[in-house]
């Protein structure tokens, strides 16, 4: 398969569904090889949606090389098998490590929805950061291991608008918030052996967990919960942020933007790519879209899509200076 990503190699982690799931896809359809992680080949319960068995195939359909590997990255030995392996089979080479792998979207969406940190078992913590900030940094110093050598490559961190302000609860916040930190970090340290490290922030993405416990509720049709559904109807693809991901990862200006916390709907009018159903999906920084979710169409119809909230009110809004 021919692409401009043709000749790269990728990881993935936790691509069995999802964000993940759509990053591969872009990547492969972009002609990359693309190493994709979960902690199952097909899920054991069958109410969960997707497998990695099940992205390779649907990667296999579209003309793209991927190779699904079963890794539990709370697991250190597993993680360096992993690199180890895709050493062994390309060469030394890796050029993007997509960190995307998180165990604990089924807790934060269970019973620990609404609860206070004192309320909940100090477990939770382990179970909310064990995969997601722990396992980033694991499976990223196994990457810079092989792009340090070559002088290049792209290592990015899948995180959330919680780094910056309150969402769901404190350990996710605090998870998100250590994942912006880390690519900040990271990108000073290797800054001068030229490999790029970015945190990337989806928007609203309907992923399967999404459909099913909030687009496809009952209760979505009133409330709270039909305000954030109204959101969610509006937002992206799994493959919005998968387009992202490429645009990046071509992009031989890439230096310019390491260090940086970059948001896909920006990334998006940047690069001139629209979602795979050819829409601009709602950004959180688009007026028009706040509007739109917020009960005031009418104003919303009235509004100019290229009014945005600056990047410096966001930051002085929720600055803990």
């Amino acid at each position: 398969m021919s692409g401009v990503l043709a000749g790269k190699v990728c990881i993935v982690t936790g691509a069995s569904r999802g964000i993940g799931k759509g990053i591969a896809l872009q990547l492969a359809e972009a002609g990359a090889t693309v190493y994709i992680t979960g902690r199952t080949l097909a899920p054991k319960d069958s109410r969960l949606r997707g497998s990695l068995q099940e992205t390779a195939e649907e990667v296999k359909q579209r003309g793209g090389q991927c190779i699904p590997v079963q890794c539990d990255h709370s697991d250190d030995e597993q993680v360096k098998k992993l690199f180890d392996r895709v050493s062994s089979e390309q060469n030394g080479r890796l050029d993007v490590l997509v960190n995307n792998a998180y165990s604990a979207v089924t807790a934060l969406s269970g019973d620990a929805m609404g609860k206070k940190f004192w309320e909940l078992p100090p477990e939770f913590w382990d179970e909310v950061n064990i995969v997601g900030l722990r396992g980033h940094y694991i499976a990223s110093v196994y990457a810079a291991r092989m792009m340090i050598p070559a002088r290049q490559g792209l290592i990015i961190n899948i995180s959330s608008p919680g780094g910056l302000m309150y969402l769901f609860n404190v350990a996710y916040g605090v998870g998100k918030a250590g994942v912006d930190k880390m690519a900040n970090d990271c990108a000073q340290e290797l800054r001068r052996h030229s490999v790029s490290f970015v945190s990337l922030w989806p928007g609203a993405v309907r992923t399967e967990i999404i459909q099913d416990t909030m687009l496809n509720a009952p209760e979505a049709k009133s409330g709270r919960v039909a305000a954030h559904a109204n959101m969610f109807k509006l937002g992206e693809t799994p493959e919005y942020s998968g387009k992202a991901v490429v645009h990046l990862a071509s992009d031989p200006k890439i230096m310019k933007k390491t260090g940086r916390i970059l948001m896909a709907s920006d990334l998006a009018r940047e690069y001139g790519f629209k979602d795979i159903d050819g829409r601009d999906p709602f950004s959180s920084r688009c007026v028009k879209d706040i509007m739109e979710v917020s009960g005031y169409p009418w104003l919303a119809m009235l509004m100019p899509r290229f009014i945005r909230i600056p990047h410096w009110l966001m930051a002085i809004t929720y600055s803990k200076l």
